[in-house]
């Protein structure tokens, strides 16, 4: 089978291997998400009556069957497919003949990969929300754990004021709450049918956007064709962004973390089995899953940059830049569902080193509290920090 857009002219293959790209590899994620798509636009052109119910019935079990392939990974994208939404095509074609070509009445690759990737969205933020909600319940955990367990707050990376293992799991508890919240107001941004936009600018027949929308579990329908093109990236970019202040969150925890389990501090240790060695020393034990999740709040965020970058400048319609945002969107997702695994597996086995806090615990600390127990006397504060002042100099 030729190209959907094909006209009787061979592509270049080198320009044909630069304008596919990656998507081959990229779009195996996204084959269940265009069949379900595919299948919500199959029934409604039955009920529109372009579809006879008998080929509405052949095109749903052949969809299905291609969901099933694909889960036993026995459904492929060749090259010359260029995406997913060919590949269905073409084996579509191949099994039900001129049924098959009529899966493509009312809509465009456009809209297709649009709503393709919108279902991929809303499955891969629920996945992330829920482990995010795991996570926060692990820290809370540690955190009720190791409740009378106190250690030195820093200011400058100096000593400054008592804190505790409590207070500070908890800083990053409700750090992790406000980063879901963002996330959660992205999936709702999202939850919305692009199908039926076509190509940017509708179709001239009449469908029902309310229906397959409703079919694949959509809060509502994009209405504006127009809107639904400039709208990717834009969210994409709202995802990006919200993966990045988790992975901000992570990153700083993951900072704390190194420094807390340095020798020279001690307040707690990651297991050995945590830990990697060093090809020289024999005695290190490094904090490697550590570096490498405070490093991927960059990656993350170079990702949301990449994103930002392709989608300026672009005149309202479909432009084949907005294909090379697929992959960015793609592994920040999948970076995010990782480092959310592995911080919350990190944090269920560090171990507090209690004698460690406690001797930390020293008098420079408690010069605020004096300071303080002043004022309670009447003495101005100014006053107060003055004489506690001048006691440390003495």
């Amino acid at each position: 089978m030729s190209k959907l857009w094909d006209k009787g002219v061979d592509l270049d293959k080198a320009v044909e291997a630069f304008t596919v790209g990656k998507d081959p590899e990229l779009d195996n994620v996204l084959i269940p998400y265009d069949c379900k798509a595919s299948i919500a636009h199959a029934r409604m052109l039955g009920e529109m009556g372009y579809l006879e119910n008998n080929e509405v019935e052949k095109l749903v079990m052949e969809l299905e069957n291609i969901i099933t392939f694909h889960r036993e990974d026995n459904f492929t994208i060749k090259v010359s497919q260029e995406d997913c939404h060919t590949a269905i095509e073409e084996y579509l074609v191949e099994q039900l003949g001129d049924v098959g070509k009529k899966i493509h009445t009312a809509r465009s690759r456009n809209d297709q990969v649009l709503t393709a990737l919108r279902l991929y969205y809303k499955e891969a933020l629920q996945e992330i929300i829920d482990l995010g909600e795991s996570w926060i319940k692990v820290l809370e955990k540690f955190g009720e754990e190791n409740y009378d367990v106190s250690f030195p707050g820093y200011t400058h990376m100096q000593k400054a004021m008592p804190s505790s293992m409590a207070m500070w799991a908890g800083a990053y508890v409700d750090g992790m709450k406000d980063d879901l919240s963002m996330l959660k107001s992205v999936a709702k941004l999202i939850d919305q049918s692009p199908l039926g936009s076509a190509a940017g600018y509708g179709v001239p027949i009449k469908i029902d956007k309310e229906m397959t929308a409703k079919e694949m579990g959509f809060d509502r329908v994009q209405n504006n064709p127009i809107y639904c093109q400039l709208s990717r990236g834009k969210f994409e970019l709202s995802i990006l962004h919200s993966l990045s202040q988790i992975m901000l969150t992570i990153n700083r925890l993951a900072s704390d973390l190194i420094l807390y389990s340095m020798t020279e501090f001690g307040y707690i240790s990651l297991p050995e089995e945590f830990c990697t060695g060093s090809s020289i020393m024999p005695q290190k034990k490094n904090p490697d899953v550590l570096e490498l999740l405070r490093g991927s709040y960059h990656i993350i965020s170079g990702y949301e940059t990449q994103v930002k970058g392709l989608t300026a400048n672009l005149i309202s319609g479909y432009n084949r830049d907005i294909q090379l945002s697929k992959e960015p969107i793609m592994q920040g997702i999948n970076l995010g569902i990782d480092c959310f695994k592995i911080s919350a597996a990190v944090i269920e086995a560090l171990k507090v080193n209690k004698d460690i806090c406690d001797a930390a615990m020293t008098d420079e600390l408690f010069e605020t509290e004096k300071a303080y127990k002043l004022v309670e006397k009447g003495i101005p504060f100014r006053e107060a920090y003055r004489q506690v002042a001048d006691a440390i100099k003495k």
